[in-house]
């Protein structure tokens, strides 16, 4: 009989060529016996900080003209964008500045949520109709405890969503996680309001710092900037 065939032992996998942003790298492996293993590592891809790899010198281009660079927003509305989130107003424009509705901002977390069909057929609601872009995230927020609407009978589409919302509606779709509501020290906030835990929690995940005079701004309205920035950190 021949030689019996060698078992390798091969070592740990070490770095040869190290992966950069846009190209892979390789790993290597090497038996005692002198034989080598080989396989590729997968590339970086970028870091953006407002428009800038942190890693190299490339650099995001906007497509609108009312997003630019180094803005507190500008990966938020790309990273939107390029999810499906949301699409601009118009081809050149995101209108940062412009409030957003509860309707609208519902359907950016449903979207963002990867769009899931909604197992119940009963809408509680009068005025959330069949075929309304934000029909199906309204029953997929509702049946999943992340709202109740304004009552019984009414979701307030078209009201403006104020920021206490917003972090509720996220902190809600997150499964509610474990907040220390005593460290917050906004004077807006009251312990025990029915946003209390989501702001201790948006605070604690950075998704927001407050609005940097001591206060939370809770019944501020959140503009379109806002909310896809709160999705954008606590999502992306």
């Amino acid at each position: 009989g021949g030689e019996a065939p060698h078992e390798h032992s091969f070592g740990d996998w070490t770095v040869t060529t190290e992966p950069t942003c846009t190209d892979k790298g390789v790993e290597t492996r090497s038996c005692a016996c002198g034989e080598t293993e080989t396989r590729e590592v997968p590339a970086l891809g970028h870091d953006w900080d407002g428009g800038e790899c942190t890693r190299c010198d490339a650099k995001q281009d906007s497509p609108f003209v009312d997003v630019p660079a180094g803005s507190f927003y500008f990966d938020a509305v790309l990273w939107a964008v390029d999810e499906g989130v949301t699409t601009g107003t118009d081809s050149t424009h995101f209108a940062p500045m412009v409030a957003c509705t509860r309707g609208q901002v519902v359907t950016f977390l449903w979207r963002a949520s990867g769009s899931p069909e909604p197992e119940t057929t009963v809408n509680p609601f009068v005025d959330v109709q069949q075929g309304s872009y934000y029909y199906k995230a309204v029953l997929w927020a509702y049946e999943s405890g992340i709202t109740a609407g304004l009552d019984d009978t009414h979701f307030g589409p078209n009201a403006e969503c104020t920021r206490a919302q917003v972090v509720t509606f996220l902190w809600r779709a997150q499964g509610s996680p474990a907040a220390d509501a005593s460290d917050v020290t906004f004077t807006d906030v009251q312990s025990g309001a029915f946003y209390s835990n989501a702001v201790a929690w948006a605070v604690e995940n950075g998704v927001t710092s407050g609005m940097g005079d001591g206060t939370f701004g809770v019944n501020g309205i959140c503009n379109r900037a806002q909310v896809v920035t709160f999705l954008y950190r606590a999502m992306a």
